[in-house]
């Protein structure tokens, strides 16, 4: 077992090394704002972005949804991680050797069956490339990516692969070859390669396929897609989910194409791993997939991180459509502009590129449609604008209009549409209404700003300064803090201070989702950076008003207790005391006055 300050100075080890504009701004487009950086928070939909990110405090806060944290605290939500895993990923990003820490059973078990998980992803892709390269029964595989047009060198680039055919290598060839680099039978069940039989053993998942490994944002392999070569059903088969792999949430390409689509501010939304393959190969890099499922609220969210417009190249027929159709309501919610681009009947992506290249693509895209737009103009095709038509047509736009992100969001489409139909906008007001969220402000949070001003400058000083802590209790600070709040926030610092942890952004993790945990927030995203020999003597100059400050509250209170007893002594004629009393508060009243 390990202290606890070893573990502790770990974990301030990686806080340190994980660079928190660096880290975020893989998932999160930021911008430099004077000493900050901002962007779209994606953690709620919004348009202006309020996500702000304080490079010097290593922290980020939102002004929108309150949201806020550390490094470790993002990597949490937006992972969905519990801490031990957040610590492994940022370790594992920078290179810092984790030693064996003293955590919960459940922890460690949680902790070492995602590593097993992605230990075992990793040997199959490199199986899966031998297999491609020299493997028996390959030579359809190659031939199949030669016809399809793609060079070796993005075969490389994605890591692609195959899995042999049970009628060449066996029934278990993958699971036997992975058992022998001394993988567990259960993890390598548990990642999705191997079924169990009814009767006993095991036979590998995917064959005679075309293997896309598929990463997450941190660029770890965590599940495969395969496509099948020659006959066979269904063509395309993901991995199982797994407790590395939530098929909602990932979008083929995105870690591979995420600083392409940053560049460009739109990102392409294929429906195939072929159909991305072959636009990259003709130089469209900006462009993702989802996994064989419609675009779900996670995706278009992960997507809104990277780029301000998406563009749908959807296939022709009823499937392609109404897998459209199906992610209007979260563009809504996620306030991300999308247009759809319907490509010509019998074409998809991958046909169109090799046909008529990038500029055939491209001619497309500036084309597209936006995607409400479409929707209601595909509502009126199959409606028509009878009287009976456009009830229709009413009916199914009034639940896409209830995703809308905001009131005013949703008036101007009821407006525009209703506009189009030649109907009173109150047609589509029926229904449950749309709950207009309560403003926040802060003078009204906490109750720190109903504290007495000099008493909340310094308690805003220890949140922003708590290595301060002592010299500030010596000066006083328990004859001043009386109020439920301060005395809250002053424990806090001082639990924090018992175990080791005295910056700031600690006492968040221990305030409680509410308004004085939004006040420490957006306190700590309003400083600069402390460190510079400008606000270090600012701070020692705070410093020290406060403490003369607290000096004199506590010499006057003295003084005030010492005239207390003064008259006390004085009714009981005690004399002696009274003279001794007299002495004290003469020697107290030079030290507060000078003289």
């Amino acid at each position: 077992m390990i202290s606890n300050s070893i573990r502790d100075n770990i974990k301030s080890l990686v806080r340190e090394s994980a660079d928190i504009v660096e880290v975020i701004n893989e998932y999160v487009s930021l911008k430099k704002a004077g000493t900050r950086f901002v962007g779209l928070c994606p953690f709620h939909s919004e348009k202006t972005p309020s996500f702000s990110v304080n490079p010097h405090r290593q922290f980020f806060h939102c002004f929108g949804c309150g949201e806020s944290g550390d490094v470790f605290s993002f990597i949490m939500k937006y992972h969905h991680l519990e801490f031990p895993e957040a610590l492994k990923t940022l370790a594992d990003k920078y290179q810092i050797a984790l030693p064996e820490k003293n955590m919960s059973q459940e922890d460690k078990k949680r902790l070492q069956e995602r590593e097993s998980l992605y230990t075992v992803n990793e040997a199959a892709v490199d199986l899966y490339q031998r297999c491609l390269a020299s493997g028996e029964g390959a030579t359809a595989a190659r031939k199949y990516l030669e016809q399809r047009g793609v060079p070796g060198a993005f075969v490389e680039k994605y890591r692609l692969g195959f899995a042999p055919s049970a009628d060449v290598v066996g029934w278990s060839y993958q699971t036997d070859n992975l058992r022998r680099l001394s993988l567990s039978q259960k993890a390598i069940e548990k990642a999705g390669l191997a079924v169990e039989k009814e009767r006993g053993g095991f036979y590998d998942r995917f064959r005679s396929r075309i293997m896309f490994p598929l990463l997450d944002m941190t660029g770890r392999v965590v599940a495969f897609g395969g496509r099948i070569i020659g006959e066979g059903k269904p063509k395309y088969m993901n991995s199982p989910e797994s407790l590395v792999f939530e098929k909602s949430r990932l979008l083929f390409g995105l870690y591979q194409h995420k600083e392409a689509i940053r560049k460009a501010r739109t990102a392409l939304v294929v429906e195939g791993n072929f159909d991305l393959l072959l636009l990259a190969v003709h130089g469209i890099d900006n462009v993702v997939a989802p996994l064989g499922t419609s675009l779900t609220k996670h995706h278009v969210n992960s997507l809104r991180g990277y780029c301000s417009e998406v563009v749908l190249l959807f296939d022709a027929d009823a499937a392609g459509l109404k897998a459209a159709m199906r992610s209007i309501p979260f563009f809504l919610a996620e306030q991300l502009d999308c247009r759809i681009a319907v490509l010509p009947e019998g074409q998809d992506p991958d046909s169109l590129v090799r046909e008529e290249g990038k500029a055939g693509i491209m001619r497309h895209v500036d084309a597209a449609s936006p995607l409400a737009e479409f929707f209601f103009d595909t509502l009126v095709q199959r409606h028509g604008l009878t009287l009976s038509g456009k009830g229709k047509i009413i009916q199914e736009l009034k639940p896409v209009l209830e995703e809308a992100a905001d009131a005013s969001q949703k008036a101007l489409m009821v407006a525009h549409f209703s506009e189009k139909l030649g109907l009173d906008p109150g047609q589509f007001m029926y229904g449950r209404p749309v709950e207009q969220p309560a403003l926040k402000s802060i003078a009204t949070k906490g109750g720190l700003l109903n504290l007495p001003r000099q008493e909340r400058q310094l308690i805003e000083f220890l949140i922003l300064y708590p290595e301060y802590l002592d010299q500030l209790q010596e000066a006083g600070i328990g004859k001043v803090v009386k109020g439920d709040v301060s005395q809250r926030i002053v424990a806090l610092l001082k639990r924090l201070q018992g175990e080791g942890s005295n910056t700031p952004e600690q006492l968040l993790t221990l305030l409680v989702e509410g308004e004085e945990r939004q006040y420490v927030a957006e306190l700590l995203m309003g400083v600069g950076d402390a460190g510079n020999e400008r606000n270090k003597e600012m701070v020692q100059g705070m410093l020290q008003e406060l403490v003369r400050w607290l000096e004199n509250i506590s010499d006057q209170e003295e003084g005030l207790r010492l005239q207390e007893q003064i008259k006390a002594a004085e009714q009981r004629g005690d004399t002696g005391l009274l003279m001794e009393l007299l002495q004290k508060k003469m020697i107290a009243d030079r030290k507060r006055t000078g003289y």
